[in-house]
């Protein structure tokens, strides 16, 4: 009697494969979105914040209706009170004070501004969903807000507008995700379709802004028709691609991880090709920001290894970090 054949590597081998696959799509990913702050910064050149916001999530709201047909998802939208007030927090307010904050202020520094969604988020749930915040959690609020207070250095008035614009923003995407929690402890609801309709409702505000404070429209010269196109195409459509194959690849904790890098590259591109050159203290406040949501990430990697892997269409409505 022989002895029995060795197990086949063939499972292992896909399993890291899937991994290796996962891994390179969130790369990818971060370069999308961490360039985008450079991209947004240079179409404001060619445009007024309003007009840029309104075009981008309206154009961006169609790739994505475009996604759904090809990933035939349902074209139905799903809690329609629930998806009106979400876009008018999460497009109308997140991305309308964001355009308007990247008009007068630098790109690296809003992007890291904006970044501080995920603790608000953490200050309104235990608000909002009486969710306690538990050890580590308090050491990266604590780390957000000593590093906010110096980029912001309330001490200087120059640039604190828009850099208040850009936490308002922050807040404003934390609302949003408070009202998505919400709506997923009553139904469950895909979160493809979800943003796609919350992003086309939250462009019609913005398209009535824009037409109400518009002093002529976007110059349609190369740099601009490049940056619109980079948003919608890249930012939107493929974007949210990358986003979902690495969610069907990796846990929805190692994938949270991809997005800390957002904001560095963010900063990074901006000093390198808008020689953004942040001050000792801004770049301590950067710091200090990324510092707290690497803790937060690292907290959610370690929750996720002790419990079993979410099912792929679970994966699918978790929050996405754009």
């Amino acid at each position: 009697m022989g002895s029995p054949s060795p197990p086949s590597p063939q499972p292992a081998a896909a399993a890291g494969r899937d991994r290796d696959l996962g891994a390179a799509a969130l790369i990818l990913l971060a370069l999308i979105w961490g360039y985008n702050w450079v991209v947004m910064k240079i179409g404001l050149g060619y445009a007024q914040p309003f007009a840029f916001a309104a075009l981008r999530t309206f154009l961006g709201a169609l790739s994505l209706f475009l996604l759904l047909i090809l990933l035939r998802r349902s074209l139905r939208p799903q809690a329609v009170g629930y998806t009106i007030v979400i876009g008018l927090l999460q497009t109308t307010g997140f991305v309308g004070m964001l355009m308007w904050a990247l008009q007068n202020g630098g790109a690296g520094k809003t992007s890291v501004l904006t970044y501080t969604m995920p603790f608000w988020l953490l200050l309104l749930a235990r608000a909002f969903l009486a969710e306690r915040l538990r050890g580590t959690q308090w050491l990266a609020v604590g780390l957000a807000l000593a590093g906010l207070v110096l980029v912001l250095s309330p001490w200087r008035l120059q640039g604190v507008f828009s850099s208040l614009l850009a936490v308002a923003a922050g807040i404003s995407w934390a609302a949003s995700a408070i009202v998505v929690k919400k709506l997923q402890k009553r139904r469950h609801v895909d979160l493809l379709s979800l943003t796609t309709w919350q992003m086309l409702f939250g462009s019609l505000p913005l398209i009535l802004i824009a037409l109400l404070t518009a002093r002529g429209g976007p110059e349609w010269s190369t740099p601009f028709i490049w940056a619109l196109a980079y948003n919608v195409v890249l930012g939107n459509a493929l974007a949210w691609l990358l986003w979902l194959f690495a969610l069907r690849r990796l846990s929805a904790g190692a994938a949270g991880l991809g997005t800390l890098a957002t904001p560095v590259i963010g900063v990074a591109a901006a000093w390198l090709q808008l020689g953004e050159r942040p001050t000792p203290g801004e770049a301590a406040g950067m710091a200090l920001i990324v510092a707290a949501l690497a803790v937060l990430a690292a907290r959610e990697l370690a929750a996720g290894r002790h419990e079993p892997p979410p099912a792929e269409e679970e994966r699918a409505v978790r929050p996405v970090i754009d």
